[in-house]
């Protein structure tokens, strides 16, 4: 139901400001060129981004915007072209900061790489970790780590690669909602369990890194109680707390509905929301098995932010990357990758709703 991505840096503590090494930023720019974001239609060259975004204000979100990213991209690529409505319209996402997903492509490097761009402009890396083994049960988005032993593998690379940079981590979409539907085969829910939590107590052995374990949405697992035991067994005491709505489409108000009662069943653990393509709500009508892959009319949400109004919504984050795919279906290229008609009807239609 999901996809992969990556880059980023920071200022030290106390505001001393750390400089970067010329190998970090060589790494940070094969990392952002090489394809860790999907191709776009027409001129994707990186360098002819006119206006590159600037960062949002940091207490507003503390996290990084790429100025490199498929959206950015985009933008140059339309006024390069002179359609700049479709540019103003694109740069409703290139503006803000979206969650950069790492899969099995070089992790340590990209966490590496991502962690030290968002170091280097003062702001926090938000970062998806999507390679659990059995992932989205050979679906849209099957693929990750051939097993356990090659799952803790890649957990150890990208833990180097974040080191003691500030970062926050969505931890493996669908995994526990999967577990609890019945999708994953019952012989693979123990080492799941395990690998989730040997991933929580490596993360917060870190010493600036936030992990929030992915428990899905209303619409998946409508009883929050069945959620409270799976995010038991998966570390969730130690985690910072969990995530909701990921890569879907429910509403904000649904959302934060059903995580305050969630959040009840667990001793007040905060969460947040992926508010990244929910400004219209789900599709509607209830005929349509893949409802959540690619809907039409769909919008983007509230913009990113920390400023909540709700002491147990952290914040409101783009974790799914607006323009990817869900899959291919209802005319999508494959999971995850750029597709800018779909942008541009997402900020369109969040355009209309705003006027």
């Amino acid at each position: 139901m999901v996809c992969e991505h990556g880059a980023r840096s920071r200022t030290g503590t106390r505001g001393r400001t750390r400089v970067v090494s010329v190998a970090a930023w060589a790494l940070l720019s094969c990392v952002v060129v090489s394809g860790c974001f999907g191709a776009s239609e027409g001129d994707s060259d990186h360098a002819s981004v006119a206006r590159q975004p600037k960062q949002r204000p940091k207490a507003t979100i503390p996290y990084w915007v790429n100025p490199d990213g498929s959206a950015a991209r985009q933008v140059a690529a339309y006024r390069k072209r002179g359609e700049d409505g479709e540019a103003r319209l694109m740069e409703k996402i290139a503006e803000q900061p979206v969650a950069e997903w790492l899969g099995v492509d070089d992790p340590e490097g990209r966490a590496r790489g991502f962690t030290a761009a968002a170091d280097q402009a003062n702001r926090d890396a938000l970062l998806v970790f999507y390679d659990i083994p059995h992932r989205d049960c050979g679906q849209y988005s099957k693929g990750g780590a051939a097993n356990g032993d090659a799952y803790r593998g890649w957990l150890d690379k990208v833990v180097r690669g974040i080191g003691d940079r500030r970062a926050t981590v969505i931890l493996e979409p669908d995994a526990l909602p999967h577990v609890v539907d019945g999708c994953t085969p019952r012989k693979f829910h123990e080492e799941r369990y395990d690998l989730l939590t040997g991933a929580v107590d490596k993360l917060k052995g870190l010493p600036r890194t936030k992990v929030y374990l992915d428990a899905g949405n209303p619409h998946w697992i409508k009883d929050p109680r069945r959620m409270v035991e799976p995010l038991k067994r998966a570390g969730i005491r130690k985690a910072d707390g969990f995530a909701l709505n990921t890569s879907n489409y429910q509403t904000t108000e649904e959302n934060r509905a059903y995580g305050k009662r969630l959040s009840a069943l667990l001793g007040g653990k905060p969460f947040v929301i992926d508010t990244s393509r929910n400004g219209n709500g789900p599709a509607p009508g209830k005929n349509d098995p893949q409802a959540w892959c690619n809907p039409k009319g769909r919008a983007l949400g509230e913009r990113p932010t920390v400023d909540t109004g709700d002491k147990r919504i952290d914040a409101y984050l783009w974790i799914k990357r607006p323009g990817e795919s869900d899959g291919t279906c209802k005319g999508g290229p494959t999971a995850g990758r750029w597709w800018p008609r779909y942008a541009l009807d997402l900020a369109r239609n969040a355009d209309r709703k705003d006027g």
